[in-house]
C-alpha cells in the first residue's frame, strides 16, 4: 500500500485512520526500534535496581543524627537513580521517537527507508530534541502547577516540536515557534488528537501491566514487548498531523494557464493597380510659373498657356 503526504488539511478521523493504516502496513519498521529500546531500558533499570538499594528506614525513635544520615542517603539514592534510570530512559525514548518520525516522513515522502540511517540522523539531531524537550517539559510542568489548564495549552502548542526538528531540521528554539504557528487556530482539534492517542496508550498500558504482572521477575520483559505495540502511535500521528498543518498553511496552487489559442494572422493586402499619379504641372512659357494640369491661363502673368510666345 502506497502512502503520500497530505496535500490538504485532514480532519481528525482521517489523521487517526491513516495513522493506524501506516502503522500496520509497516509494522516491524516501527515496532522493532521501540522493542529494542524497551528491552534496553528495562534491563538497565533492573541492573540499577540490583546494584543500588534504597537505604533502610530507621526507627522513628532513632537519634536525630541517624535520621539525618538516612535523609542524606535517601537523597543520594534518588539522585543516582534519576541519572542512571530516568535520564537514560528519556534519552533512549527521545531517539526512538525521532526515528519513528523520520521513518514515517520517509514513507510519506516516498524515500528509501533504512533504520540505521534513521538512527544516525536522529542522533545527529539529538541535542536539539533534548533541548526542546527540556524547555517544553519545564513550561508544561509550570503550566500544570498553575491551575492545570495552562499546562494543557502549552502541551498542545508544542505538540509538533519533534516533527519540526526532524523533518525541517529546525533548532530547539525555532521548533517551538514553528509548532506554535502550525497549531495556531486548531487548538481544539489538536487537543482531540492528543487526547485520543494518550487514552489508547493509557488503556493499553493498564491492560499490558496486568498481563505482565503474572510473570514475576521477568515482568519487565513482557511489559517492554507489549508496551512497544502502542508506543509508535504518537510519533506517527504527530507526523501526519504535521504534514496536514503544513498543507493548511500553504497557499493553494494557482490554476494551470489556459492553452494557447490559435491567433488569426493579419490579412495580407491584395496587390492591385496603383492609383494614378497626378500629372506634371504645366509651365508657363512666358514667365515659367508652374500651373495646374487643367489650367488654361497662367495664374501669374494671365497669358494663355497654350499659346506660343
Amino acid at each position: 500500500m502506497g502512502f503520500d503526504k497530505p496535500l490538504r488539511e485532514l480532519n481528525l478521523g482521517e489523521v487517526l485512520g491513516q495513522t493506524f493504516n501506516l502503522y500496520f502496513s509497516r509494522f516491524f519498521l516501527f515496532y522493532i526500534p521501540f522493542l529494542v529500546a524497551g528491552f534496553f531500558t528495562g534491563a538497565w533499570g533492573w541492573i540499577v535496581g540490583l546494584t543500588f538499594r534504597a537505604p533502610a528506614l530507621p526507627d522513628p525513635t532513632a537519634p536525630p543524627d541517624v535520621l539525618l544520615s538516612y535523609l542524606f542517603s535517601l537523597f543520594g539514592f534518588m539522585v543516582v537513580t534519576f541519572f542512571l534510570v530516568v535520564l537514560v530512559s528519556w534519552i533512549v525514548e527521545t531517539i526512538v521517537g525521532g526515528m519513528a518520525v523520520k521513518v514515517a516522513s520517509d514513507i510519506l515522502e516516498s524515500r528509501s527507508i533504512d533504520l540505521s540511517e534513521a538512527f544516525d540522523f536522529t542522533v545527529g539531531r539529538l541535542l536539539s530534541l533534548l533541548g526542546a524537550g527540556i524547555i517544553t517539559g519545564i513550561l508544561i510542568v509550570i503550566g500544570l502547577i498553575c491551575l492545570i489548564v495552562p499546562g494543557i495549552i502549552l502541551a498542545i502548542m508544542f505538540s509538533l516540536v519533534v516533527p519540526a526538528i526532524v523533518i525541517e531540521r529546525a533548532g530547539a528554539l525555532e521548533s517551538l515557534s514553528r509548532s506554535r504557528r502550525l497549531v495556531g487556530g486548531r487548538w481544539l482539534k489538536t487537543f482531540g488528537l492528543l487526547l485520543v492517542i494518550y487514552l489508547i496508550v493509557f488503556v493499553a498500558g493498564l491492560i499490558f501491566g496486568g498481563i505482565s504482572s503474572v510473570f514475576g521477575p521477568a515482568d519487565w520483559i513482557v511489559s517492554s514487548a507489549l508496551g512497544a505495540l502502542v508506543s509508535p502511535l504518537l510519533p506517527i500521528a504527530v507526523t501526519l498531523y504535521y504534514y496536514s498543518m503544513v498543507a493548511r498553511k500553504q497557499p493553494p496552487s494557482p490554476p494551470p494557464p489556459p492553452p494557447p489559442t490559435q491567433e488569426t494572422p493579419p490579412a495580407t493586402p491584395v496587390a492591385g493597380p496603383s492609383p494614378p499619379e497626378p500629372s506634371a504641372k504645366i509651365h508657363c512659357v512666358y514667365c515659367g510659373t508652374k500651373n495646374r494640369p487643367d489650367a488654361v491661363f497662367c495664374q501669374s502673368c494671365g497669358r494663355k498657356i497654350g499659346e506660343s510666345p
